[in-house]
């Protein structure tokens, strides 16, 4: 079994709690993969938003 560093999975809960406003629990039931597929996806967001803006 491979551990995840604790102090990522905070940062990851984080962010996507601070952008999409989702309960923690809801974030801790991803699977590490869809958790990172949702930290991608609100970099893009915010990279356009900046660009854009």
């Amino acid at each position: 079994m491979v551990t995840y560093p604790v102090a990522r999975l905070h940062e990851e809960i984080a962010y996507i709690a601070y952008h999409f406003h989702w309960p923690r629990a809801e974030i801790l039931d991803m699977e590490h993969h869809e958790r990172q597929n949702w930290v991608r996806e609100i970099a893009r967001i915010n990279t356009r938003m900046n660009e854009s803006g």
